[in-house]
C-alpha cells in the first residue's frame, strides 16, 4: 500500500505543483480578479506552445538518458529558415516541412556526433548551441529577418481575443503529446528509448540498436524543434537570431518539473506538458504581480534546483 501510494504521489506531483503555483497567484485579491479568468489562461496556453513542443523532443532525450542544450539555438536558426524561405516566396506547406527538415537535419547531426564519435551528449550540444546560433546570425545578416504576409501568422493568435476560440497552435500542441505518449507507451521504439535510458549496456546485450536508436531519437526531437521555430516565427511575425536565448533551461526544467529524471529511464509527456504549464504560469503570474524579469529568472532557475533536489531524493530511494 504504501509503495501504490508513493507511485500515486508520483504521477500527481506535477498536478500538485501546478495547484499550488495558481493558488500562491490567486492569493492577491487584486491579481486575481484577472488571473483566474479564461482570458488569461487561453493567454497563458498560447505562451505554453512553444516550450510544450520542445518538451516533447526533449522528453524523448532525457528518458534516454541523454540531453541537449541547443534547443535555443536550433529554435532561432529554424524560424530564422522560415522567414528566409517566406521571403523568396515559398509557399506555406513547403516552408512548414522545409523548417521541420532543417530541425530534423540539427537533430541529426546531433545524434550522429553523440552516437558516432561516442561522446557525453552535453559536450556536444553545448558545441552546437554555439554553432545554431552564430549560424542564424550569419543566415539574417545580423539583423531581423522580415516579410510581407503568411498563413503561418495566425498559429499562434485567435480571431477573438476575448472568444472562446483557442489558437491553432494549441490544439497542435495537444495533438502531438498524444501521438507522443502513445509512441513512447506503445511501441517497441518507446521501448527501447526507455531501456537504453534505464540501462545503456544491458540494452546493448539486449540486441537493442543503441547507435541507431540515439540517432533516431536526436532526429525526432530536432523535428520537434523545428516546428518550436516555426511557431516561435509565428508568435514574433519575423525571424529573429537573438530569440529563444534561454529557452534550453525552461525546456529542461519542464520536463524534470513533469517527472522526468536526468539519469535517464524515468519521464512521461503528461508530466513535460504540465511542467510547461507550470512554467508559463509562473511568467504569467510574476507579470501579473508587477514582479521584475531578474526576479523571474531567479524563482525559476531555484523552481529547477528544487526539481532536481526532488529528482535525486526519488532516485536515491529507489535506490
Amino acid at each position: 500500500m504504501n509503495d501504490t501510494l508513493k507511485k500515486i504521489l508520483a504521477k500527481l506531483g506535477p498536478f500538485l505543483g501546478l495547484m499550488v503555483v495558481i493558488g500562491l497567484f490567486s492569493l492577491n485579491g487584486e491579481v486575481r480578479a484577472y488571473f483566474l479568468t479564461y482570458h488569461n489562461f487561453k493567454i497563458i496556453f498560447t505562451q505554453t506552445v512553444i516550450v510544450a513542443v520542445g518538451a516533447l523532443g526533449m522528453t524523448l532525450i532525457i528518458v534516454s538518458g541523454g540531453i541537449d542544450l541547443s534547443v535555443g539555438s536550433a529554435v532561432a536558426l529554424t524560424s530564422v529558415v522560415g522567414a528566409r524561405l517566406i521571403q523568396y516566396g515559398w509557399s506555406d506547406p513547403a516552408v512548414v516541412l522545409a523548417v521541420i527538415g532543417a530541425g530534423g537535419l540539427i537533430g541529426l547531426l546531433n545524434g550522429a556526433a553523440i552516437a558516432g564519435l561516442r561522446m557525453t551528449p552535453f559536450i556536444i550540444t553545448l558545441g552546437t548551441l554555439g554553432v545554431g546560433r552564430g549560424a542564424a546570425k550569419w543566415l539574417a545578416d545580423n539583423q531581423t529577418v522580415n516579410y510581407d504576409h503568411s498563413a503561418i501568422n495566425g498559429w499562434m493568435v485567435t480571431a477573438d481575443p476575448f472568444g472562446w476560440q483557442l489558437p491553432a497552435g494549441v490544439w497542435v500542441a495537444l495533438g502531438l503529446a498524444v501521438l507522443t505518449a502513445l509512441v513512447l507507451r506503445r511501441t517497441v521504439f518507446g521501448r527501447y528509448v526507455f531501456a537504453i535510458g534505464s540501462n545503456e549496456a544491458a540494452a546493448r546485450l539486449c540486441g537493442v540498436p543503441v547507435r541507431r536508436l540515439k540517432v533516431g531519437i536526436y532526429l525526432l526531437a530536432g523535428c520537434f524543434f523545428g516546428l518550436a521555430g516555426l511557431f516561435q516565427l509565428s508568435r514574433l511575425r519575423q525571424g529573429d537570431p537573438t530569440v529563444a536565448l534561454g529557452l534550453e533551461l525552461d525546456i529542461i526544467a519542464a520536463v524534470i518539473i513533469g517527472g522526468a529524471s536526468l539519469n535517464g529511464g524515468v519521464g512521461s509527456v503528461l508530466g513535460s506538458m504540465i511542467g510547461a504549464l507550470i512554467m508559463a504560469v509562473l511568467r504569467n503570474g510574476s507579470q501579473q504581480m508587477g514582479w521584475p524579469t531578474y526576479f523571474q529568472e531567479i524563482m525559476i532557475g531555484l523552481v529547477i534546483i528544487v526539481a532536481v533536489f526532488v529528482d535525486r531524493l526519488r532516485q536515491g530511494r529507489q535506490a
